[in-house]
């Protein structure tokens, strides 16, 4: 979005129209409302704005819920914002340290500030892009002086009367569409200014979860985040918002439920084994943080493998840290074996799991052909450097 069609989004005419198209779900939503549109006689520019953000707040609605259709959005502000349930958790944490100031560094279209302010504390939010703190600005003025939204750099904004920082670098490319990813080295605030200004004031620094291990200072609480099987952030934790003895932390929420898995280091991980009954699955965000072992531990399971995240055991337990199956049988691992077999089973519904082995599952489905009623799972993987298929039901 640029600024023109902010501009004309941000009158009354605009906004109206906004509220009035809706809810647009398809291509074909989009069009028949573009030609209402223009139909009644609203300037083009107008017409795409108000179309966009319809399609915008669709999509937002998996991170906002029902807030997304009263909030404003850019496609690249979008894609990188926090879910709104995880910036209310980020923002209990701020509250549980006795902050009641914090600054917002690229704040973005304002996700983590609303559940800052949504908990009370004072907001100061800054973005570099014109376009974007003006969005922000939007969507934060129901909280009206507790939230003060400002263009301009991370690096140049005061702090004086701030007892807290949450910092998004940017990492992708500058833009409100379509955007590239940057290497670690490209952020916006640079990285080693972020770091510094952590060891300075109690800091939250949001990154990526593949970000490289090595670059984490010893001193901070990295906690991964996995929410419905997708490991979405690292946010790495400074001062008095680190708690004591933790430095890896595993935070898993599927729907409404959240559990956590914390440790003063990454966990040794368990002895390897044979197949056993049940194969387990650990979360990305127990995966990232190194703490594997501690949950196969809590399973009596050991590791299929060295090199490959998946546990074994002969015990009917299962975890809120892993995913866990029940093996039927071992198949083959040939294509045309293994789609002999899935017929004879009247195996028509496949659920296809891998790890450690050069598989396009959509690609696999289609060879397949599956026909039948019945269900299962196959997971491929490699074990001791042979491809192993298993066949096997969910549990849990």
């Amino acid at each position: 979005m640029e600024m023109a069609e902010l501009r004309a989004l941000l009158t009354s005419e605009g906004l109206r129209l906004l509220d009035e198209v809706g809810t647009i779900e398809s291509t074909g939503d989009a069009a028949s409302a573009v030609s209402r549109l223009r139909a009644a006689g609203h300037p083009p520019e107008l017409v795409s704005a108000v179309v966009t953000q319809a399609r915008l707040r669709t999509r937002a609605r998996a991170k906002f819920g029902d807030f997304a259709a009263r909030m404003l959005f850019t496609r690249a502000g979008l894609e990188q914002a926090t879910r709104l349930g995880i910036a209310a958790r980020h923002a209990g944490r701020f509250r549980d340290a006795g902050c009641t100031h914090v600054a917002d560094l690229g704040c973005g279209i304002g996700g983590d500030s609303l559940g800052l302010a949504a908990l009370g504390l004072n907001v100061t939010a800054v973005d570099a892009d014109e376009v974007t703190a003006a969005v922000a600005a939007y969507n934060l003025a129901p909280f009206g002086a507790d939230v003060r939204v400002r263009q301009g750099l991370a690096e140049q904004t005061p702090l004086e009367g701030v007892d807290a920082v949450w910092l998004d670098p940017a990492r992708r490319s500058a833009g409100h569409g379509e955007t590239v990813r940057l290497c670690a080295a490209d952020y916006t605030p640079p990285l080693d200014w972020a770091f510094e200004l952590a060891t300075r004031i109690p800091s939250g620094i949001k990154l990526g979860p593949a970000f490289e291990r090595a670059d984490i200072p010893a001193d901070a609480e990295a906690q991964w985040i996995s929410v419905d099987g997708s490991t979405v952030e690292l946010v790495l934790w400074s001062g008095t918002l680190a708690r004591p003895g933790v430095r890896r932390a595993a935070l898993v929420i599927r729907g409404d439920d959240a559990h956590e898995l914390t440790a003063g280091a990454d966990a040794e991980d368990a002895p390897t084994r044979e197949l056993g009954e049940f194969l387990h699955e650990p979360e990305g965000a127990v995966i990232r943080a190194r703490l594997i072992g501690d949950v196969a531990r809590s399973l009596e399971a050991g590791m299929l493998d060295p090199k490959i995240a998946y546990l074994t055991s002969d015990t009917a337990v299962t975890s809120p840290f892993v995913q866990s199956f029940r093996i039927r049988e071992e198949v083959p691992f040939d294509v045309k074996k293994l789609a002999r077999a899935l017929r004879e089973r009247g195996i028509g519904r496949l659920e296809i799991k891998k790890r450690g082995v050069d598989v396009d599952p959509a690609a696999l489905r289609t060879r397949l052909k599956l026909a039948g009623d019945g269900a299962a799972t196959l997971i491929l993987t490699r074990v001791a450097g042979r491809h192993r298929a298993l066949l096997a039901d969910r549990v849990g």
